[in-house]
């Protein structure tokens, strides 16, 4: 196990390095910030001076290799805006995506797993159909059109909830929940329905039942144990896109959490911020990739024997080694009895 995480860990620096430094580079692509954090009638001896203050006039490769010496020291530099700390900035803002991401992962399993278990009861019945449809609708539905949809009808038409913040307590949490959680609940009912339907098929469902083991004892307990794997896959994959998509429906609906912060710090030019809410965000998904592969395991017994079978073939290799090297030895001193004699 530990030798699988040393190898995850270091396959992924390449990849994550790749990524920062492709947003190092993006960014400084959007312009001057001197023309956005000066006056207009600023003479070019201020420009100068700015560029000077925020490490701006060295050659890019420079810029780089500070920025990447800073990160090692977790020195992510500051921010242009308010002169903060980029990384106290993200480290502000990211519990409030992770919130809105966690709830609105833990509402899509819950009700992934009943309609999906529900229309696995009767494949091509009602309830099947009916489950389809409306997974295979929610699953089509983009988010920013949702968002808006939801504004317009829940917000300003029927004035139920707030267009956007967080100052309505409760209230402020539905339409950016539902936004995110529409699709993911279409795509995860269709994962759940099509595991659930090939583990009731199963002849130990059918001993279950043959015991006298209820419908839902054997739903919950024998069949959902054994079609949570490759669910959990697709959850994992889900809750990494409900971070990545998180920027599109924080920015509709002022949620003040790191895709708001992205999206500020782009449009005003805000390199140091930007650059550390990617990085920090990039290792958030990295970790999160980490546990699912772990839960994946534990979850399917079949995958742990590949890393076991991995440690038996070396230990035969080494045996072999050793029985190589003893008849070795072995034949050497044969031959030097044999020497000694003649």
């Amino acid at each position: 196990m530990w030798t699988y995480l040393r190898t995850r860990i270091v396959s992924s620096l390449l990849p994550l390095v790749a990524v920062v430094l492709g947003v190092f580079i993006l960014a400084r692509l959007t312009g001057n910030p001197a023309s956005l954090y000066l006056p207009l009638n600023a003479t070019e001896q201020m420009k100068e001076d700015f560029a000077v203050r925020n490490g701006l006039d060295q050659p890019l490769w420079m810029q780089i290799v500070n920025y990447f010496s800073g990160v090692l020291r977790f020195d992510f530099g500051e921010s242009l805006r308010t002169g903060e700390p980029a990384a106290a900035m993200v480290l502000r803002a990211f519990p409030a995506t992770l919130q809105l991401a966690g709830v609105t992962m833990l509402l899509t399993v819950v009700l992934a797993v009943i309609i999906g278990s529900w229309a696995a009861l009767k494949p091509n019945g009602v309830a099947d159909r009916i489950a389809s449809f409306f997974s295979m609708a929610a699953a089509s539905v983009p988010d920013f059109w949702l968002a808006i949809m939801g504004i317009w009808i829940f917000a300003i038409t029927l004035g139920w909830l707030p267009t956007s913040g967080v100052d309505s307590g409760g209230l402020s949490w539905i339409l950016p929940i539902a936004t995110l959680m529409l699709r993911p609940v279409g795509v995860l009912t269709q994962i759940v329905r099509g595991s659930m339907v090939s583990v009731l098929g199963q002849p130990f469902i059918k001993v279950a039942r043959s015991k006298g083991a209820g419908q839902l004892r054997v739903v919950f307990k024998h069949a959902l144990r054994n079609a949570a794997a490759p669910a959990l896959t697709v959850a994992g994959d889900l809750t990494v896109g409900l971070i990545n998509g998180a920027v599109v429906v924080e920015t509709i609906f002022g949620w003040p959490g790191i895709g708001k912060l992205m999206i500020d710090s782009i449009l005003q030019r805000d390199f140091a911020v930007l650059q550390a809410a990617v990085l920090i965000t990039a290792l958030s998904i990295f970790i999160l990739n980490i546990l699912i592969d772990l839960g994946y395991a534990l979850l399917d017994p079949r995958v742990r024997p590949a890393a076991k079978q991995s440690r038996i073939r070396s230990t035969n290799k080494d045996d072999k080694r050793d029985a190589a090297g003893a008849a070795a030895r072995t034949s050497g001193s044969n031959a030097e009895k044999g020497k000694a004699h003649v």
